[in-house]
């Protein structure tokens, strides 16, 4: 099942970022491209600490 992330299309130009898990992997979407990718498990959950952390904050 597909999710929109809460905070997409902020905006207002349709632009929207979906993920569904399955089991040890994450499918990741651009609304513009439907095509998607595969990220495993483990990485998607780093992914997510990190920004949690803020590692990606501009300074």
């Amino acid at each position: 099942m597909w999710r929109k992330s809460g905070r997409s299309n902020n905006g207002g130009n349709g632009s929207c970022v979906g993920i569904a898990l399955n089991g040890s992997v994450a499918r990741v979407r651009d609304s513009k491209n439907r095509t998607n990718s595969v990220v495993a498990a483990p990485d998607w959950a780093a992914f997510i600490g990190a920004i949690k952390r803020g590692d990606f904050e501009n300074d």
